[in-house]
């Protein structure tokens, strides 16, 4: 889907304050109520937008720690791959896991509330996940950056 400047000024408002009334939302991109919501509805539909959340605070919400842990599979047929990523979606703390190219076959990132509770996770669940052959976890010391915000280039 082609984005043009209104849409690329929707999206990065709609990125930084989703519950922006839509008076407002066109107010700041300077369209009407009713070109704002059409623009709004069909990036929707694109699948452009895909939903609306609230952000929690991760230290508030009581899983400070951010722990990555890089995962190398046994195999990497098309049976183990899915029989793994199956299983990882059922683990409340990981909450990013991504196939990698490289030195092992996935990352994820598990927020937890301590050592403790990684050691908890790490016991009961990674080590469990299927085809597993080795599992390296780093631990997050500060977060530097962390961006929600995608960056919308002209054309697209």
């Amino acid at each position: 889907m082609p984005l043009d400047r209104y849409d690329r000024a929707i999206l990065h408002a709609l990125q930084l304050e989703g519950r922006i009334s839509n008076h407002a939302l066109a107010e700041r991109v300077n369209l009407s109520e009713s070109a704002c919501l059409r623009r709004v509805r069909a990036l929707e539909q694109a699948g452009l937008i895909e939903g609306y959340a609230a952000i929690l605070n991760q230290q508030k919400a009581g899983c400070p720690l951010n722990v990555f842990v890089s995962i190398t599979l046994d195999r990497q047929d098309e049976v183990d791959l899915r029989k793994f990523e199956e299983a990882v979606r059922g683990i409340p703390e990981v909450m990013e896991c991504y196939l990698m190219s490289g030195d092992f076959d996935y990352l994820l990132r598990v927020a937890v509330a301590d050592t403790a509770d990684f050691e908890r996770v790490h016991s009961k669940h990674l080590t469990r996940l299927p085809a597993v052959a080795r599992v390296h976890s780093s631990f997050a010391l500060r977060t530097v950056q962390k961006s929600r915000e995608l960056p919308l280039r002209a054309g697209g």
